[in-house]
């Protein structure tokens, strides 16, 4: 049984207009490199999308998407991203996953997860920057603090890996509110997508403060889930 991490998938199945293949390079055929790449995992596998899983506008419009990860390998926890728009109350897409049979998918999302002794937390996070910040992303940085502070207290006492969609560390960036609240829970390991193709180059990949930080967007990985244990 081991887990995985990957991100920004950016499935648009059944929007083909959407498809990220319209960008080139990496992004030709991902559907199949994604499918190729979830091939490692065995059924009692756990992969943590986080955020950006795809393009769709509701829950409706997104269940060939859902239907194609369903499909694939493992047990999958959801953690919202910036371009989930079909993303609801967790009542609605928990029984929207049961009506359509969607049975190896769950949210990690004011909750946590056990695998074996560990505890999975995660929230989308946001980006807010000092200068340029607005009210607007003071409020939605507060919100997204207080969610992973809930997660983390669901946790208990065991040892808690953190899955985001924003990195809290990129370039000269930081996230204070969220790097608090990591060091304030002893995390250790810290997963987040969010940062594409050049960008890539800039983002923070290592340890800082104690706790070590992956990219695991999908086009950095070249669409193979990045195994943490």
């Amino acid at each position: 049984m081991s887990l995985f991490a990957i991100g920004d998938l950016h499935l648009a199945i059944g929007e083909p207009d959407k498809t990220m293949e319209a960008f080139g390079g990496r992004w030709i055929g991902y559907v199949d490199k994604i499918r190729r790449g979830f091939e490692l995992l065995h059924e009692d596998d756990t992969c943590v999308i986080c955020g950006d899983f795809c393009w769709a506008m509701s829950l409706s419009e997104a269940l060939p998407d859902f239907r194609f990860l369903n499909s694939l390998p493992g047990k999958k926890l959801m953690v919202k991203g910036n371009h989930d728009y079909w993303w609801t109350t967790a009542a609605k897409m928990n029984a929207f996953f049961a009506q359509n049979g969607l049975d190896t998918i769950s949210l990690l999302h004011n909750n946590s997860a056990q695998w074996e002794n560990l505890a999975l937390c995660g929230t989308r996070g946001w980006f807010k920057d000092e200068e340029t910040g607005t009210e607007h992303d003071a409020k939605v940085l507060r919100r997204e603090v207080g969610r992973l502070e809930t997660s983390l207290k669901c946790a208990g006492d065991r040892e808690k890996l953190v899955f985001l969609h924003y990195p809290p560390l990129y370039l000269h960036y930081t996230c204070p509110e969220i790097l608090h609240v990591l060091t304030e829970y002893g995390v250790r390991e810290c997963c987040y997508g969010h940062i594409h193709g050049y960008g890539s180059r800039s983002a923070f990949i290592g340890e800082s403060e104690g706790v070590r930080y992956r990219l695991v967007s999908a086009d950095f990985l070249d669409f193979v889930p990045f195994k943490i244990r």
